[in-house]
């Protein structure tokens, strides 16, 4: 017969709190992860582009052609961390 330790016990309750305190309709942490990864990635994209430019290793089409892709992804991707947060369960 073995004994049960009390640390290993969940009652329903703690479950059902832990289901009420989410955050997000998918998992908030992981979505502003990707989208602070994303958009760095874009400034990062659009800043080497931008020095390239500059000292005249691409043109200004190729310039404004990147940071246009890199502004509406990273405007794309900011919106719909925000956009997430507002369909989540905010029981507190």
């Amino acid at each position: 017969m073995t004994m049960r330790n009390d640390l290993d016990v969940q009652t329903r309750d703690d479950v059902t709190a832990r289901r009420v305190l989410r955050h997000g309709f998918l998992n908030a942490n992981r979505v502003r992860s990707v989208a602070f990864w994303i958009t760095t990635t874009c400034l990062l994209i659009a800043v080497v582009t931008s020095i390239l430019a500059i000292w005249e290793f691409t043109g200004t089409d190729a310039l404004w052609r990147t940071v246009a892709t890199c502004v509406v992804v990273g405007i794309g991707t900011l919106t719909f961390a925000w956009i997430n947060s507002l369909f989540g369960i905010r029981d507190e």
